[in-house]
């Protein structure tokens, strides 16, 4: 049979954690998280981590293992994810991988783009211009750097803007040019199972999650990270929203419709990014699950 890695990806709240429980219990298998939020130990309620009877029902790895306070990338996540699934592989034909962070998805299942290394300084040159100037002159400077990537990346992340100009700036080439270079050949194959849904289905989906996040005590969580603010994990969605009517910037009704229309935005973007991928096997996410396992069965 060989070892098959299952990936279920898709937008935020379209069902990916109910459906890889079902999956596992189904192979007998274990989950892989590639949530690169639900890391962090901190972050439960605002990354809709998986309860503790969803926990209990399967063993999941890497939800909760780092502090937001440690230095954890997609590169140390891709190092670590990948040895594990050797380890589960030597008694596991079948191991399911569930997550919304597509770029950490195609580390495990791809492999990262090499980059060259690039000095320090020219990161924090960028880091003080975010204080000062803001992200959208950072974002025009991409633009003009390297216009294929100011359309491709997720251009209200700070992060990701940033690390696209240093690549630019510290080797005279286009961010975008490192991108896709062929990659190594991993040691099993991977299927991707896709939920999807009307725009309106996943719309109305978010917004029922995040009121339902308010109703969880997600006020109170992002008010015990407050102090932390300035952390790069908690730069999300949920978050940061928060941190603004506690700074009293916004009142809360106008954050929690922030909250909504910003996490409308990242579901647009993961589909952008995961339609991207011809492999992935598309499914309503009202499918059931025995047609899911069939045409899984047909590809392994």
């Amino acid at each position: 049979m060989g070892n098959y890695l299952i990936s279920v990806v898709g937008p935020t709240a379209i069902g990916k954690t109910a459906l890889s429980i079902k999956l596992a219990q189904h192979f007998k298998t274990e989950i892989l998280s590639a949530d690169s939020r639900q890391f962090y130990k901190e972050m439960s309620i605002g990354t809709a981590a998986p309860t503790a009877d969803e926990l209990n029902a399967v063993k999941h790895h890497f939800i909760h293992h780092k502090s937001i306070q440690e230095d954890y990338n997609v590169g140390a996540f891709e190092n670590e994810a990948l040895i594990t699934l050797n380890s589960l592989f030597k008694n596991k034909d079948v191991v399911i991988m569930v997550g919304g962070s597509g770029l950490y998805i195609d580390a495990v299942t791809k492999g990262l783009d090499d980059f060259p290394k690039i000095e320090s300084n020219i990161r924090k040159q960028l880091n003080d211009d975010l204080k000062i100037k803001g992200i959208s002159y950072l974002q025009e400077k991409l633009k003009s750097l390297d216009q294929k990537s100011y359309n491709t990346i997720a251009i209200d992340n700070p992060h990701r803007v940033i690390r696209a100009l240093e690549i630019c700036i510290g080797t005279d080439k286009p961010y975008s040019s490192f991108i896709n270079k062929p990659k190594v050949k991993r040691p099993f194959k991977n299927v991707s199972i896709g939920l999807t849904a009307e725009r309106d289905i996943i719309y109305n989906r978010i917004n029922q999650r995040v009121d339902m996040m308010i109703q969880d005590g997600l006020l109170e969580e992002a008010k015990d990270l407050y102090s932390y603010k300035s952390l790069n994990a908690l730069n999300t969605v949920g978050y940061k929203e928060l941190f603004n009517f506690f700074d009293g910037s916004w009142t809360l009704d106008f954050a929690i419709s922030e909250i909504k229309k910003n996490t409308r935005r990242f579901a647009k973007r993961q589909l952008t990014w995961f339609r991207k991928d011809q492999n992935v096997l598309w499914f309503n996410y009202e499918s059931s699950i025995e047609e899911i396992i069939s045409e899984i069965n047909k590809k392994i």
